[in-house]
């Protein structure tokens, strides 16, 4: 289909019609550029911004009715097999995959900013020993803004790239040292010998009391889990990271307050709710039960962790998140664990019964993820923090993008206001009278 240049407004009360261009991008729907509408007086009204594309971006594209995702150009399940996290943390921030000298030498920039600062250890004390490790992290990110200075200049490239190399560097280490307040255990330090997730592993479970061996096969799959989630269009938290660092604000705050809008439940926790879900189910014989209130229109439960508010088919991410959860529960030794027998039984239903299928109820990304996470022995509460992690590469990627576009401004949505017209101050004493 040819894309035409422009759409023309037209009203019934005989004002002029408005002509708006119309742009083509790569992939996706066309785009009415609606920017001169309020020359005209006029405003869009579009709560949730579902039908409005608030940038350029080309870092990831997502086609929800193909079950399509793109880093760059690249599928999914391409980058998954072949590459590593850090090479897809290359990918994201300079848009082509790296030399393998770029490679190495990325690498080692970021395991050498993985020690934090030692007066941060201050800034978590100052944390309950029972506050949630994503308030932790929201915290402390936020507070790196005050010992990091040499990222102060947003407008220069060259600081925008070592700000990226800090914050994928240190936000492992925030979120292995969160769960290790949490759990009053002492914090331990990143090994420059690691691979990126098998030092997150070695931060998270060893102790200063016995040596820790890092399992390769969880590694290879908590690396997996972070490529999977490193970035995924202008969802709620990048577009706050881009809101935030529009006015360009400090990086570590901007990053800080994507955590803040990942941690709410609409957005970050749905591996959590499968779990939670796993456990109310209690037993492999109630599946059905839950099965068919699941179909009841009428009753409130739903299955957490199948179908997806983006993808309309199979979540491109799920095949290798099911391949991975069931890698690591065979290394483990737990396919027989009973949480793990209801989740897999649920999982063969799901995909055999025709009510599912008809309504591409699928399991996704987040079904399988929390079962991952509870076989490397990872708590709920860590769940989102390790989201974090992951999608902190790409919430620098977009940060950097949009500081770096010439057409960039300060994000200032508008709004269709509906409140009380202009009125006169009553004095206390006059009112009700």
């Amino acid at each position: 289909m040819t894309t035409p240049t422009k759409a023309i407004l037209t009203f019934d009360n005989g004002a002029a019609p408005i002509e708006l261009p119309v742009q083509a991008g790569t992939y996706g729907p066309d785009v009415i550029d609606i920017r001169a509408l309020n020359q005209h007086g006029y405003l869009t009204y579009d709560p949730g911004f579902m039908s409005t594309a608030s940038c350029t971006s080309g870092i990831s594209f997502i086609d929800g009715e193909a079950g399509v995702l793109y880093y760059r150009g690249y599928p999914i399940e391409q980058l998954v097999q072949h590459a590593d996290f850090l090479e897809v943390a290359w990918l994201l921030l300079f848009g082509e995959l790296p030399l393998p000298a770029e490679k190495a030498d990325f690498s080692q920039q970021v395991r050498r900013n993985a020690m934090l600062h030692d007066q941060i250890n201050n800034v978590f004390r100052g944390f309950r020993r029972d506050a949630h490790p994503m308030a932790v992290m929201v915290g402390v990110t936020g507070a790196m803004s005050a010992f990091y200075h040499d990222s102060s200049d947003v407008f220069d490239a060259a600081s925008r790239v070592q700000t990226a190399v800090h914050l994928i560097g240190k936000v492992p280490t925030i979120a292995a040292m969160s769960y290790k307040y949490n759990m009053g255990e002492p914090f331990v330090y990143p090994q420059y010998q690691l691979g990126y997730a098998e030092n997150f592993l070695h931060m998270m479970f060893s102790t200063p009391c016995e040596s820790y061996e890092v399992n390769p096969v969880l590694a290879r799959a908590l690396d997996r889990i972070f490529i999977l989630h490193a970035d995924h269009e202008q969802n709620a938290s990048t577009s706050t990271v881009r809101l935030a660092g529009s006015s360009g604000a400090n990086p570590y705050a901007c990053i800080a307050a994507g955590m803040a809008s990942l941690w709410g439940p609409l957005h970050g926790g749905a591996n959590e709710a499968v779990l939670k879900m796993l456990a109310e189910i209690g037993d492999v014989s109630r599946i059905p039960e839950f099965i068919e209130r699941a179909k009841d229109k009428q009753n409130p439960f739903r299955l957490m962790g199948f179908g997806h508010r983006i993808y309309k088919n199979m979540d491109p991410r799920a095949a290798f998140m099911r391949q991975t959860c069931h890698e690591v529960l065979e290394e483990l030794d737990l396919v027989d664990d009973p949480l793990f027998r209801i989740a897999l039984e649920l999982e063969r239903i799901a995909l055999q019964d025709e009510y599912f299928i008809a309504r591409k109820l699928y399991p996704n990304v987040d079904f399988y993820s929390g079962i991952v996470f509870r076989a490397l022995g990872i708590p709920p509460s860590m769940f989102t923090a390790i989201f974090a992690l992951a999608r902190t590469v790409g919430w620098v990627a977009q940060w950097n993008e949009m500081l770096a576009d010439s057409s960039h401004r300060i994000g200032r949505p508008r709004q269709h206001y509906n409140g009380a017209t202009r009125r006169d101050y009553v004095p206390e004493h006059l009112r009700g009278a």
